[in-house]
């Protein structure tokens, strides 16, 4: 029988166009490549904002639609001095499966404009690398340093790094992300601006869409972080003293208004680990990635939304830096779709779990704000599974905790996307007690490699 991937009309690949907003258009026509394009306009060589355009035959088509992109903006900011810029150690954390991908990020990470700051590749697979490893030619010439991590998962690569570092802040990307060149610039001018920033999230913007399970991606949650807005702001505790008593926060504007306050627990929809920076001392005072948690773990995921939580439940500050762009490539067959977001699914409910292990306050305001949430995504998957389409915005605004995702046009998303999501769900807190007893069995010397 048909799974409801294959029995659909597979979307035709469409193209990711970079346009100079302020220089003449490029003639933009459907060709070989494809009948549709997502363009993302830059100004200054910096991105303002997205724009689904349908191809056709004639150039002025593209530039009638492209019009309400040319009319946005790029706020004026100050430039930071470099004798002022912090600092900054890049961590990327990898098992070098995509050697290649690796090779292209470090070919940047190494010549990026920034005055003061080094890059660590750790080396987190659990198994001594053969003989014939390529990791060593592709580090050869390279300043960059080597961290050796044999422990299990990505949150212990990141804070094998994090204890190499030398930087007041710690950056983290991944080995699948290409980053752009003022990346680390726009992140440590952030931190300079707002002094009082614990951690500086970015954009993350999809490198291609050639396959269908691509395009479902964004199609399904806007790509990474649920909140692709091209707009600073600063995600503070809601309360005053910083308590975090009800466990909201508000994302604030520089003029000082609030775009909008939500749950801690949605502070994905503002960042994920594939852009993320932290002071040090702040990773250091929350005792580092919690290791039950992240790729690698049978938690799956997890281990920077918990740093943002804890974050922000320590009363911090953390800045939404439309500047700092990365560009991630996504999963490219339908089978790893799956089961990322089943992934995702564990791992959000993991997440909570080991937050409330350490904290059982968090299980207080879980309590209150679960059965709320979980009527708001049960309506959620129920209507994807009925439509295939995105939910309407009204319900995912509503939704007190959980990914933020966001209405879409109806771009054909499969049902299977959200079963495989919810299915995940009910198992995280079985995959947290299992990742909690592996880790325990590593500290002890007890974990072999299976």
């Amino acid at each position: 029988m048909a799974t409801t991937s294959t029995a659909r009309a597979l979307p035709a690949p469409r193209r990711v166009i970079d346009v100079d907003l302020d220089a003449p258009l490029p003639r933009l026509v459907a060709d070989g490549t494809g009948s549709s394009a997502l363009v993302i306009g830059y100004r200054g060589g910096r991105p303002t904002g997205t724009l689904d355009v349908e191809l056709t035959d004639d150039p002025a088509d593209a530039a009638r639609a492209l019009g309400s992109l040319r009319e946005t903006v790029l706020a004026d900011v100050e430039p930071v001095p470099d004798a002022l810029l912090p600092t900054i150690s890049v961590v990327v954390s990898t098992v070098v499966d995509r050697v290649e991908d690796l090779g292209a990020l470090l070919d940047v990470l190494e010549h990026l404009d920034y005055p003061d700051h080094e890059v660590i590749v750790v080396d987190n697979r659990v198994r001594v690398p053969a003989a014939d490893d390529r990791l060593p030619a592709l580090l050869a010439g390279r300043g960059v340093r080597l961290v050796t991590e044999r422990r299990p998962g990505l949150s212990a690569g990141r804070n094998a790094g994090v204890a190499a570092a030398r930087g007041e802040v710690v950056a983290f990307t991944d080995d699948d992300v290409r980053v752009d060149p003022q990346w680390l610039r726009a992140l440590g001018a952030r931190f300079v601006r707002e002094a009082d920033l614990d951690a500086v999230s970015g954009v993350i913007l999809p490198t291609e869409l050639s396959t269908p399970a691509q395009i479902w991606y964004e199609a399904y949650y806007g790509g990474f972080s649920g909140e692709r807005t091209f707009a600073p702001v600063t995600i503070v505790p809601d309360d005053v003293a910083g308590t975090m008593r009800h466990a909201r926060v508000q994302a604030v504007r520089p003029d000082g208004s609030v775009v909008k306050h939500f749950a801690v627990y949605g502070i994905g929809a503002y960042g994920a680990g594939a852009n993320m920076a932290f002071r040090r001392s702040v990773i250091d005072a929350v005792g580092g990635f919690d290791t039950t948690l992240g790729a690698g773990s049978p938690a799956r995921g997890g281990e920077d939304l918990a740093m943002f939580i804890e974050t922000l439940w320590r009363g911090g500050r953390i800045g939404f830096e439309p500047r700092a762009v990365v560009h991630h490539r996504h999963r490219q067959s339908i089978e790893d779709l799956h089961k990322q977001l089943h992934g995702n699914g564990v791992g959000f409910t993991a997440l909570m779990c080991a937050l409330a292990a350490k904290d059982r306050r968090h299980v207080a305001v879980l309590a209150r704000l679960v059965p709320a949430a979980a009527m708001v995504k049960l309506r959620e998957t129920v209507g994807r599974l009925r439509t295939g389409s995105a939910p309407a915005p009204a319900a995912v605004e509503s939704a007190p905790v959980g990914p933020a995702i966001p209405a879409v046009p109806d771009a054909g998303v499969p049902r299977s996307l959200a079963y495989h999501e919810l299915r995940g769900f009910p198992a995280g807190p079985a995959a947290w007690f299992r990742s909690r007893r592996r880790w325990r069995d590593v500290e002890a010397g007890r974990f072999h490699a299976g």
